[in-house]
């Protein structure tokens, strides 16, 4: 190898070992890519040069069956990637379908506890209050009593009915819950006295059998009952006006009348708050966030059906 000139690198073959630019200079003489295109399986362009003669879309347009992006048009991203914070699971809304079956049952479960836990003390203190004689007796002595449940009975349905932070707000709505079931359960138990011990128990029995018919029923109907939300809400304006009347109009003939369409009335609520429950195709549902207004209508429907079977027995004993 030798220096020519002082300034190229040559060797003997006159070749290029590390000098730039080749003979002809760079980029090759022609242009880029290079006359004729890069050769095949180059690794640098496909035959016949990048892009295709005519630019894109290629001669002929796209292939059938496909589609050219529009100016502004966002391709959707690949399944597992995309737009940051909507495709992260925690981010996603809150309020999830209903139609999702482990969520629904996740809120029939919570609302059957709370239930059950409502029913243990309205009856446990029904079952004070009648078969325990000191404690009737200071009911009895003590009839203001009654007027500061009914209060509490009053302010803590209509907070909870509506005002919808008090119903879903942990542990508030559970507080309010406790206090009207131990507002009603007093009210009941001092409602119980005025009945002999074996008609309650037969009305806490046919109650019982009556409320599990019914609730059957309702989950295997293919009637849809949470259609006539409106159709209830007259019924229950006329039974009220029903019984401003029998007010005036004393005796057992009209106490059972009123008693039976009572109990008839609160056992279609009973399938109509279940139905609306259940949810699925159901027309109308309860989001499963309101678990305490579900709870709080199914102890309304049974509370009210009990204490009518009640009035049923003890008016057809006398």
């Amino acid at each position: 190898m030798s220096w020519q000139g002082g300034s190229t690198y040559q060797d003997p073959n006159q070749q290029y070992y590390g000098g730039y630019p080749p003979q002809g200079g760079y980029p090759p003489q022609g242009g880029y890519p290079p006359q004729g295109g890069y050769p095949p399986n180059s690794g640098y362009a496909p035959a016949g040069g990048y892009p295709p003669t005519g630019g894109y879309p290629p001669a002929g347009g796209y292939p059938p069956g496909g589609y050219a992006p529009q100016p502004g048009f966002v391709v959707p991203p690949p399944a597992g990637g995309g737009y940051g914070a909507y495709d992260d699971p925690e981010s996603q809304p809150k309020n999830f379908s209903f139609d999702d079956m482990s969520i629904r049952r996740g809120f029939i479960r919570k609302v059957y506890l709370i239930l059950m836990g409502q029913l243990v003390v309205t009856f446990g203190f029904v079952a004070l209050f009648v078969f325990h004689e000191p404690t009737k007796r200071f009911a009895q002595q003590n009839r203001y009593l009654m007027w500061v449940a009914l209060a509490v009975l009053l302010v803590t349905m209509i907070c909870m009915a509506c005002c919808e932070s008090v119903r879903r707000q942990t542990p508030m709505n559970f507080i309010f819950l406790g206090l009207f079931t131990l507002a009603e359960s007093f009210l009941m138990g001092v409602s119980a006295t005025r009945f002999a011990p074996v008609e309650v128990l037969m009305a806490v029995g046919v109650t019982a059998l009556v409320c599990l018919a019914l609730t059957l029923f309702a989950t295997q109907t293919k009637y849809d009952f949470t259609m006539c939300g409106g159709i209830l809400v007259v019924a229950m304006v006329i039974f009220l006006v029903f019984g401003i009347v029998a007010i005036f109009l004393p005796g057992k003939t009209m106490t059972l009348v009123f008693s039976s369409i009572g109990a008839l009335l609160f056992s279609v609520y009973l399938i109509y708050d279940t139905q609306l429950m259940m949810g699925g195709e159901h027309k109308y549902s309860i989001s499963p966030e309101e678990y305490i207004f579900a709870a709080l209508n199914l102890y309304l429907d049974i509370v009210n059906i009990f204490m009518y079977i009640l009035t049923i027995i003890g008016a057809s004993r006398d």
